[in-house]
């Protein structure tokens, strides 16, 4: 089985990296910083959305990395989603024995609506309906993937350079290009900013 990956972060200070690892490491080096007596601003940055993220470096090395290795809260109240309900002990939808035949495979049926046309087209391709629909989606799937990867990137990289590069000369002009999902125009919009910054900003979008 192969590890799972590590989620990665990133910290500036002022315009300069100064460390991109988990969020236990980023943040004791930001302490390591701020203790020193950093007079530049120090930012840390989810590497998966671009946003800038807030740490608690109250007490020494050994509390920050305490607070951080404690699982997130969980607060159940009148607002949460009807999605994060777990499902009931007593659901008999997975408990019922199997007859004969091929198994379930994950398969969930739900109700959809259709015209008759619909339906008669569906009927007549090979598998069926459903094995009709499930090629649809599986097809819209790998269609969309690379679009919506794309669109993660750069808002990502859109988040992390509202932050930290609002007041850069062309930092509008280089917002507009990030969009057109022309890297190469974008570095040159960036030539003049500070390196860490145009190559952070750059393997966001590209991500």
């Amino acid at each position: 089985m192969t590890e799972p990956a590590i989620k990665l972060f990133t910290a500036f200070e002022g315009h300069r990296l100064i460390v991109r690892s988990s969020l236990p490491e980023v943040a004791l080096t930001v302490k390591a910083a701020s203790d020193a007596g950093s007079t530049e601003c120090l930012l840390v940055f989810d590497d998966a959305t671009g946003r800038s993220v807030d740490i608690d470096l109250r007490g020494n090395a050994e509390d920050v990395r305490e607070r951080l290795s404690q699982p997130p809260q969980t607060f159940i109240g009148r607002f949460r989603s009807p999605v994060s309900q777990p499902v009931k002990a007593d659901d008999t939808r997975d408990s019922e024995p199997r007859g004969r035949g091929r198994p379930k495979l994950g398969v969930v049926p739900r109700e959809i609506t259709l015209l008759p046309r619909h339906w008669e087209w569906l009927g007549a391709q090979p598998g069926g309906a459903s094995a009709a629909l499930r090629r649809l989606v599986d097809n819209a799937r790998r269609t969309e993937l690379p679009k919506a990867k794309q669109r993660i990137a750069q808002e990502a990289a859109y988040q992390f350079m509202t932050a930290i590069a609002g007041d850069f000369s062309g930092y509008e002009e280089a917002i507009r290009t990030l969009f057109t999902g022309d890297l190469s125009r974008l570095a040159q919009q960036m030539e003049a900013w500070p390196a860490d910054i145009r190559e952070y900003a750059l393997s966001l979008a590209a991500a």
